[in-house]
C-alpha cells in the first residue's frame, strides 16, 4: 500500500469512526431534534439556520433542503439561512458590528414559534453567541449542532434547548457529521409531516 493510499484509508476510517461515535452517543437527541423541528413547522413556525466560517455553506444547504426538497417531491417547508445574503451581512457589519450580522436577522425575522438551528465547530463564535442571545430575547428555541470545541456555546443553552455534539475537535470531521445529521433531520421531518414514502 502506498503512503497516499494509507492517507486515504486514514481519512475514511476516521470519518466513519466519528460517525459511529456520534450515532452511539447522540441518536436519541437527533430524534428529539427532528420532532421539535417538525412540530415547529406544523405549528406555522420556520427554521432559522445559522453558522459561521465554512459551516455557513451547510446552513444554506440545510435551508435549501427544507424549502425545496430532500429526497421526494413535497410542499416547501419554511426555512431561512441567515448566512445567505452577503450584502445584508456586510451592511450590518459596516453599520454596526460583524458579530451582530446574524443576531440582527434573528431579532427582525424571528418569531416565537420558530427554531434557531445553529451549527458550530467551536471557533470564532461571537456571531453565534449573539444569534443565540437574540433568539432568547424573542423566545425562540435553539438546537445546536456542535462539537467538543463548542462547549462554551452549549453552556448558553436553556433547559428546553438541544445540543447534538459531535465527539471530536477537528473542524472538517465535525462538518462531515453535520452534513449527515442534516440529512437525518430532513428525512425524519419529512416522515413526520408527510408520512412514510410509498
Amino acid at each position: 500500500m502506498t503512503p497516499m493510499q494509507q492517507r486515504v484509508q486514514f481519512h475514511l476510517h476516521d470519518s466513519t469512526t466519528t460517525l459511529r461515535n456520534t450515532l452511539d452517543q447522540q441518536s436519541h437527541l437527533i430524534e428529539s431534534a427532528a420532532e421539535r423541528l417538525a412540530a415547529c413547522l406544523l405549528q406555522g413556525g420556520k427554521v432559522l439556520v445559522c453558522a459561521n466560517g465554512i459551516s455557513a455553506a451547510l446552513a444554506q444547504y440545510a435551508a435549501a433542503l427544507l424549502l425545496n426538497r430532500f429526497e421526494r417531491e413535497r410542499p416547501g417547508l419554511p426555512a431561512l439561512a441567515l448566512t445567505s445574503d452577503s450584502v445584508l451581512i456586510m451592511t450590518v457589519a459596516a453599520d454596526h458590528q460583524y458579530k451582530t450580522s446574524l443576531s440582527r436577522q434573528v431579532r427582525t425575522l424571528g418569531e416565537r414559534n420558530d427554531i434557531l438551528l445553529a451549527l458550530s465547530t467551536g471557533q470564532n463564535t461571537a456571531t453565534l453567541r449573539e444569534a443565540i442571545t437574540a433568539a432568547y430575547d424573542k423566545e425562540i428555541q435553539v438546537i445546536l449542532l456542535g462539537n467538543d470545541n463548542s462547549a462554551h456555546l452549549a453552556e448558553m443553552l436553556q433547559s428546553d434547548d438541544l445540543e447534538i455534539r459531535v465527539p471530536v475537535e477537528v473542524n472538517h470531521r465535525t462538518q462531515e457529521v453535520h452534513l449527515t445529521l442534516i440529512h437525518c433531520l430532513c428525512d425524519l421531518i419529512d416522515i413526520q409531516i408527510f408520512g412514510e414514502e410509498l
